[in-house]
């Protein structure tokens, strides 16, 4: 039991117990003096000698202790607390032995070994650094093509736990929020399709095969197309790559198309029958009747009206079934320039500041081709907007272009090389028409509108398209039992709060942010950080401390939303703050508004330190940043983002330092951390019996 107390109370005891031996040996030394000389009237003279040797004792004692503690315990527990720091969380520098001069050449000692430690691991880094650059290069650039793959991949566990997501996965996903690594999959599909997917798969025994299946998202039913591949592993229930495809719109169309084709057979059909029954009723080479004549021209111009009106809807979906790219309009006309300067032909191109939704290899081919029919040394181009389209046209001095030769022209392949592609076909991939027409004096021109013509804005801000991952999880032993869990396997959500006061009983939250730490790391892509409107004035002092003004808050969200959203960003984590209890009472508070509970588990990174540091040492998160060697930038502190990042990585290098010191489970750090329950309260009541 004595190697679980620490040092300092160690040495209490070790001081304790010699002076009780001592005032037993000095009582029992007078009472064998005083039965030898066997005369009562000693006895007052005795107990006085026992009783000032006791005190005498008491105080040499407690005073030889004060200053062993002082001077020998104390410095001891410092000079481990930084060499921990310096062993498993990567704190550089020397010691500062100022403090265990009495210590003789311990201090020294431990100083000089942890400076061969920083410098034997900065030469392994470096070598390290040197060996793996190539792999790094090659891992960037692999990112890099898997953040532009137009489909979304994603990897997933065994027990469909997220290990990998791109950019796209995150698009299509984000009806239910956006994915985070090691949530679980059925977050965001419904798991009935994939479940049967992985399963025939995994019966299959066959590497090489894949399942090609249609899943919905859990939010917005959206429609995805996905192939299951699983990963070779060898354990019983393997990973699998899943790649997603959006095809709501493609049925949509689909669907559109089919209702169409429905409506033409329906509406051509009656006039059709109609007209065939009366046609049948009349004599041939007779004229029809008066009643027969009308009603047939009354069916013939029904007949053309519907004809008429259902080309126009089918004009209308047919660019529905062709993936058109937007195109710059800028590099369009530059495409087309350089393929008619290339034919001998001199072109004079304006600017236009847009947009077009086309197949510009095709538009060039088209436009160029004609050009080089038309017999005329310099041709004009222009491109204008015209509601939502855009007019091209191409002009020329000279005679005008006859139809009829237009259309000999249009009947024909663009490139002999690919015969099946003509101006009529590439007309028809963008629903629209090419005519000539009047340009001015002595001009001509060739027009031919572009459908879905936008103006060029300025350029948004860029999406990140990162890929996120993190593939030790797919071997990752999982345990329900958070207790028994190791502290690597379990997922952290650190956060912070910024508030109206100090009074959580009466104060608002104004701002509130948090990072998740999934296997050891923090994921750069999953932050959480709003601002809230607390529906209550901000007072001057504490936008003071935060910097956060009413104007911020005006139109930000409420705590009700806020806290559902933070509740699903924090869910299946172990919540992590620097002095939770005040955070926490803000957010049970809003507990009855939001309609859940905020029943993780909690670690504060007050009373870890105190675990590692000791309590006599200072614990505020500028004092644990320096200690650790994390620097907090002047414009984050006291900001919810900044505070929650120094946080997150302060945390991170307590971590190894905790398993250092034998607390490798959640249950353990728990046990630890209740014996500092003094300095602030223990907000793990529920898992006592986990």
């Amino acid at each position: 039991m004595l190697h679980r107390l620490g040092l300092r109370l160690r040495i209490l005891l070790f001081f304790a117990a010699l002076a009780v031996g001592a005032n037993v040996a000095v009582a029992v030394g007078l009472l064998l003096a005083y039965r030898r000389l066997g005369s009562a009237e000693l006895l007052p003279a005795f107990q006085q000698v026992g009783i000032l040797a006791g005190f005498a004792i008491l105080g040499l004692v407690t005073w030889v202790w004060y200053l062993f503690d002082m001077n020998v315990a104390r410095p001891i527990d410092a000079l481990a607390s930084k060499l921990r720091a310096r062993t498993h969380a990567n704190v550089e520098g020397a010691i500062d032995d100022a403090s265990a001069r009495y210590l003789g050449d311990l201090a020294p000692a431990a100083s000089a070994t942890a400076l061969t430690l920083a410098e034997t691991r900065n030469a392994l880094a470096e070598s390290v650094a040197r060996e793996t650059s190539r792999l790094s290069s090659e891992k960037a650039r692999l990112e890099a093509l898997l953040s532009d793959v137009p489909v979304g991949v994603l990897l997933c566990s065994g027990e469909h736990q997220l290990v990998f997501y791109n950019g796209p996965a995150t698009d299509l996903l984000q009806t239910t929020g956006a994915p985070g690594l090691d949530r679980n999959l059925f977050d965001y599909l419904r798991e009935g399709p994939i479940r049967h997917a992985h399963q025939r798969l995994t019966e299959a025994g066959d590497p090489d095969a894949a399942s090609d299946i249609l899943c919905t998202t859990v939010a917005g039913a959206r429609v995805l197309a996905a192939r299951m591949r699983l990963i070779a592993g060898g354990t019983q229930s393997p990973g699998y790559v899943l790649t997603l495809r959006d095809v709501t719109s493609a049925l949509a169309s689909y669907s559109r198309r089919e209702a169409l084709l429905v409506e033409v057979f329906d509406r051509v059909r009656r006039p059709a029958a109609n007209l065939q029954t009366l046609l049948e009723v009349l004599p041939p080479g007779e004229p029809p009747p008066p009643q027969v004549d009308q009603a047939l021209r009354q069916e013939v111009a029904m007949l053309a009206s519907a004809v008429t009106e259902l080309s126009r809807k089918h004009d209308e979906q047919r660019h529905d079934g062709w993936p058109l790219a937007l195109t710059r309009a800028s590099d369009l006309l530059d495409g087309l320039r350089a393929r008619m300067e290339q034919a001998g032909l001199r072109v004079e191109a304006c600017e236009a500041p847009l947009l077009l939704r086309c197949n510009g290899f095709e538009v060039i081919g088209l436009i160029a081709g004609i050009a080089a029919r038309i017999d005329r040394p310099a041709f004009r181009v222009t491109l204008t907007e015209e509601g939502t389209e855009a007019m091209l046209r191409l002009i020329w001095q000279g005679e005008p272009l006859a139809v009829a030769t237009l259309e000999q022209w249009l009947a024909g392949p663009l490139d002999p090389a690919a015969p099946e592609v003509t101006g009529r076909s590439v007309l028809s991939t963008h629903s629209t028409e090419i005519w000539p027409e009047a340009a001015g004096p002595g001009e001509n021109a060739l027009c031919l509108p572009l459908r879905a013509a936008r103006r060029a804005g300025r350029r948004p801000s860029p999406i990140s398209r990162a890929v996120v991952y993190d593939f030790d999880l797919l071997s990752k032993a999982r345990n329900e039992r958070v207790a028994e869990a190791r502290l690597e396997d379990l997922t952290y959500v650190v956060f912070d709060t910024e508030t109206t006061g100090l009074m959580p009983s009466q104060d608002e939250i104004v701002q509130i942010a948090a990072v998740r730490i999934v296997n050891g790391r923090r994921v750069e892509g999953e932050v959480f950080d709003t601002l809230v409107n607390p529906r209550r004035p901000i007072p001057a002092s504490s936008t003071e401390v935060h910097g956060i003004t009413d104007a911020m808050v005006a139109s930000a969200p409420e705590l009700a939303e806020v806290g559902r959203a933070f509740h699903k960003f924090a869910e299946g984590a172990v919540l992590v703050a620097h002095n939770a209890p005040f955070d926490m009472e803000f957010l049970r508070r809003a507990e009855p508004l939001i309609g859940l509970r905020f029943d993780m588990p909690i670690l504060d990174t007050v009373l870890l330190s105190a675990v590692l540091f000791g309590q006599t040492e200072a614990h505020s998160l500028d004092a644990l940043a320096h200690r650790l060697g994390i620097t907090i930038p002047e414009e984050a502190r006291h900001t919810a983002i900044g505070d929650t990042v120094a946080t997150a990585d302060a945390f991170l290098k307590l971590l190894p330092m905790l398993q250092g010191r034998g607390y490798a489970t959640f249950g353990t750090v728990l046990t630890e951390v209740r014996r500092h329950s003094r300095l602030l309260k223990d907000l793990n009541e529920t898992l006592a019996g986990a």
